[in-house]
């Protein structure tokens, strides 16, 4: 345990939640996906109670048989831009399709959320529903398209988030030399499915680039994560399928050259807390009662608070997790889990009680990355 990082809490601000009837629930508000004032209440919530970053999730191709967030939901990064002008420390992070989006314009966008916040943006690159392709004009890529564009995407967005090196702009006003031109670097990218030269227009981030994340579960997505990303969002839908994974994770990291300790495995989970195993319970049966078809499943983690620690500590010194992301069903579901399980892990070591760094890389314990290389 002396090498593990201490466990990193994340709040998943999904609006009503990721289910169909928690948005009829009285404390809800209706409009929570896009309610700014809601936002800023939860982020503020997830800062004070010192959780390394906020995450979330995105869908840009839906239908009337969709979730209710998905229906009426802001564009991710002009929310987490507003909230990085409501927050100091917490982490911002993103999630955006590599099947829907431009590299150029996303790794502005980043960039320029991690300029804003001054060092605590991450992005959550995706591969996506080939039916929504159409949307962006690309219906006519398919499956098969997915993860080599995918491949092609992130060589470009670590390229452009890395156009200039750290000292590129002395900025002098006596010598009137603004920018060192040998310092800048353009990517000269030309795939199958993008051409790009760049440079980008940003200096490089405090933080050297932002934290870059995938989700998924197959070979092909262990062996790009492993490549590229700083992290990844397992599915978590059990215990020992977790652990298979994140030990995969671990000997590919290994193979590569990386130390798995300067990697991050996340999974996402709703815990429904309560002071008791019946109080907890009573909330389940609160979201089930407000419709038929409310398809929230039983939680893996929920119950007494004490009981919910222990479940996560279990994960946690398993190897199994790094990154515990909250998500919140229940109306109070985030309040509920920082006033009492949060203060059962602080007490057993697991977690912090202050923010130990300024960057987002500097809370997950992910050194700086050395200019273009990965």
């Amino acid at each position: 345990m002396t090498n593990r990082k201490t466990l990193k809490l994340a709040a998943v601000i999904d609006g009503p939640g990721w289910n169909f009837s928690s948005w009829r629930h009285p404390d809800m508000p209706a409009d929570a996906g896009e309610n700014i004032d809601f936002f800023i209440q939860q982020a503020q919530l997830a800062e004070q109670a010192k959780f390394e970053t906020l995450f979330l999730y995105d869908v840009s191709h839906v239908g009337p048989g969709n979730i209710p967030y998905y229906l009426s939901m802001f564009e991710g990064g002009t929310l987490m831009s507003a909230l990085a002008m409501k927050t100091e420390r917490i982490g911002l992070s993103l999630t955006a399709s590599t099947s829907y989006n431009d590299p150029y314009n996303l790794a502005r966008q980043v960039l320029s959320l991690d300029k804003l916040s001054k060092g605590r943006a991450s992005l959550n690159a995706i591969t996506s529903n080939p039916g929504g392709m159409v949307n962006f004009s690309r219906g006519h890529l398919g499956k098969a398209d997915q993860y080599p564009m995918h491949q092609e995407f992130l060589e470009i967005l670590l390229g452009l988030w890395d156009t200039y090196e750290d000292d590129a702009f002395p900025r002098d006003k006596e010598s009137g030399v603004f920018l060192n031109p040998r310092k800048m670097h353009p990517v000269n990218f030309r795939g199958k499915y993008f051409s790009v030269d760049g440079p980008l227009n940003l200096s490089r981030s405090v933080q050297g680039r932002p934290v870059l994340y995938m989700a998924g579960s197959s070979p092909t997505f262990v062996d790009l994560a492993t490549s590229y990303t700083d992290g990844v969002f397992m599915a978590g839908s059990t215990f020992e399928e977790t652990v298979l994974l994140a030990n995969a994770l671990k000997t590919k990291l290994l193979e590569k050259g990386r130390l798995p300790e300067h990697f991050v495995g996340a999974i996402s989970q709703n815990p429904i807390v309560g002071r008791t195993d019946a109080e907890a319970y009573q909330k389940y049966r609160e979201i089930l009662a407000l419709g038929p078809y409310s398809h929230t499943p039983v939680p893996l983690f929920m119950g007494s608070a004490e009981r919910v620690a222990t479940e996560i500590q279990r994960w946690y010194e398993a190897g199994a997790i790094d990154l515990f992301m909250v998500r919140q069903d229940h109306p109070h579901g985030l309040r509920d889990f920082i006033e009492l399980v949060v203060p059962i892990l602080q007490e057993r070591g697991l977690f912090h009680r202050e923010y130990e760094a300024e960057t987002l890389r500097g809370n997950l314990d992910l050194p700086k990355p050395g200019f273009r290389t990965i």
